[in-house]
């Protein structure tokens, strides 16, 4: 007999005969001899209605009071589910995050769980019945009795904490689609379903706007190895696997706390090539990372920075024993990238005594002080920063290779980690190189101009975000280095959720006089695009293809950034769906099968 936790979104429960229909899918589990743990969100469009309300009463709302009016949604549901298994004769119980011991941070509207208090559960349980509880709430502490919710996703993440406080066998997320798609079904008619995906790989797409899935959830699947599978409550296909390593014993205290970085990585036998003034105009980087693929050069890490006037900068890395090769195509065709037939041809600059180093961790997400704090310990070891990339679960540096041990033993320290691996490369033959393509519309980039290049102008910047809560997505640092006021001085850019755009904007802008850079310029009309993928290790030309793809469409480049599993392109907002579609057409990743999301 297996414990088994599901979970029922809005849709699913979104009216009297789809609660019934989720009493009866409840019990067909019950009856197959399994014991089942039931968490449900709000009815439909619930909680956009209590909101509503709440604006329609006061202009600015109490954090407090919007907690107490927003729980009340997933009471309804859940009272009205135990009546429905009730009614067809299974006996079960509802209970409130509360009273099922969800203990969370005095943190209102965005509170993250302690721990859970499952001996009232279990006592249920153990009497035969189903226990549905209210996902996104739970409760400060039994001292203040203060009603906090979880924020967006919190039904997910409720679900996952729970299967990983019960030791359940599995987690079953039922959803309004049949599984993990490789993109959004509304935008890509012939998405196709995944039968499995691993856990690094849906942290990707579910922190770039996979909504399938919140990071949060994932980040507990994975700290605490929970098998995950997401299926449609519609009908009775299997889903899509979400697979999990098998973690070592890991405290259930402080559950969603757990420390942020898991890993510090380091790789010694790498070298940078820099392109320098190549045209801001599609088809740049298709034509460059084309001819590397054709020429067999598995490249690392890839940037293209933004600069002023109509040039551009690429860099990349490569393993050393390749460099000669890189080295090769990228000055053969550097000519061909001229601007203008008068204007200066791109330079190549190769530099070879350089090593990588790599904070890693689920905990990262959605906490802004984890990349500053990797920067200011980089500075306070006296290292300079070349090259920053990140991911949504990595952020790496390139930095000289002489300052390697010094900065992974003061990464070891700052972080926690009692040991820090050499990366490994590893072959990824077996797996898809691309499993998916997402697109996220909702952020805004900023570039500050002449940033003294110097160690702690990184550390001093994003750790300026932190204090302000602002969290950081893409960083590009620019390869070229210009000299002002006798200073050599580098322009750096990044993205930001755009809701917060302005506020940062504006922070910076204060902040210029006092920590020497110079203008501040936001873009708000961008869109991010990204394809995903484990198998991408190890095989060339997976980014060659995203750009040719790009180009062939005349779709420009504004930026690139990349990690092991994944690379992402900033592009004009209105050519963002585009994008998304031409990439995964690419990548021959659509169907047979149309899937269409209910309304």
């Amino acid at each position: 007999m297996a414990l088994i936790v599901q979970k029922y979104g809005g849709t699913s429960v979104g009216s009297v005969e789809r609660i019934q229909a989720v009493a009866l899918r409840v019990q067909k589990t019950v009856e197959a001899g399994n014991s089942v743990v039931v968490v449900v969100s709000a009815m439909g469009k619930t909680t956009d209605g209590l909101v509503k309300l709440a604006n329609d009463i006061s202009g600015n709302p109490n954090s407090r009071e919007m907690d107490m009016l927003l729980s009340t949604g997933e009471q309804v549901t859940i009272a009205l589910l135990s009546m429905a298994l009730q009614e067809i004769g299974q006996p079960a119980i509802s209970m409130t995050g509360a009273q099922v011991g969800i203990v969370t941070e005095a943190e209102h509207s965005r509170a993250r769980i302690l721990h859970i208090e499952t001996e009232r559960v279990l006592r249920h349980i153990q009497a035969g019945k189903v226990v549905v509880v209210a996902g996104f709430q739970g409760i400060s502490s039994r001292q203040d009795w203060e009603i906090t919710t979880l924020g967006r996703g919190g039904s997910d993440t409720s679900a996952v904490a729970l299967a990983a406080a019960l030791g359940a066998d599995f987690c079953e997320i039922y959803t309004d689609v049949p599984g993990i798609l490789t993109t959004d079904p509304r935008l890509v008619s012939d998405a196709q379903l995944m039968r499995e995906i691993t856990c690094d790989e849906m942290l990707e797409l579910a922190s770039l706007g996979a909504k399938v899935l919140h990071p949060r959830a994932v980040e507990i699947a994975k700290n605490y190895g929970v098998p995950l599978v997401v299926r449609s409550s519609w009908t009775d296909e299997p889903g899509t696997w979400v697979t999990t390593p098998q973690n070592p014993e890991r405290s259930l205290v402080n559950l969603e706390l757990a420390r942020a970085v898991d890993m510090v990585e380091f790789d010694i036998s790498q070298a940078r090539v820099s392109l320098l003034r190549v045209p801001d105009k599609p088809g740049v980087a298709g034509r460059l990372f084309g001819e590397i693929s054709r020429q067999n050069v598995d490249v690392d890490l890839i940037i293209q920075s933004i600069h002023e006037g109509n040039t551009n900068d690429i860099a990349y890395t490569v393993a050393t024993p390749i460099l000669k090769r890189a080295e090769a195509v990228t000055l053969a065709i550097a000519p061909s990238l001229r601007n203008q037939p008068n204007s200066d041809e791109a330079e190549v600059i190769v530099e070879q005594n350089t090593a990588k180093v790599s904070i890693a961790g689920a905990g990262m997400i959605g906490r802004p002080g984890v990349a500053a704090k990797m920067f200011a310990t980089l500075a306070e070891a006296g290292v300079n920063i070349q090259m920053i990339s990140t991911s949504e679960v990595k952020v790496s540096c390139v930095i000289d290779v002489v300052d390697c041990d010094r900065a992974i033993t003061a990464l070891c320290t700052a972080f926690e980690i009692n040991a820090s691996p050499a990366i490994k490369a590893t072959s990824g033959q077996k797996l898809p190189p691309v499993r998916g393509v997402a697109l996220d519309m909702n952020q805004a980039r900023l570039a500050i101009r002449q940033v003294p290049n110097r160690p702690g102008m990184a550390a001093k910047l994003f750790g300026l975000l932190a204090e302000y809560n602002i969290s950081v997505d893409m960083i590009i640092q620019s390869q070229r280095c210009r000299i002002v006021e006798g200073i050599p001085r580098r322009d750096i850019a990044f993205t930001v959720a755009r809701i917060d755009a302005e506020n940062t904007q504006q922070k910076l802008s204060h902040a210029a006089s006092e920590l020497g850079w110079g203008e501040v310029v936001l873009d708000r009309a961008i869109a991010k695009v990204s394809v995903v993928g484990s198998g991408m290790v190890g095989q060339p030309g997976i980014a060659a293809k995203m750009f040719e793809a790009l180009a062939k469409n005349q779709i420009n480049i504004q930026m690139i950034a990349t990690s092991e599993i994944k690379i992402s392109c900033v592009v004009a907002q209105e050519e963002g769906v585009k994008a998304l579609q031409v990439i995964h057409q690419a990548f021959e990743l659509a169907g047979s099968e149309k899937f269409v999301v209910p309304v």
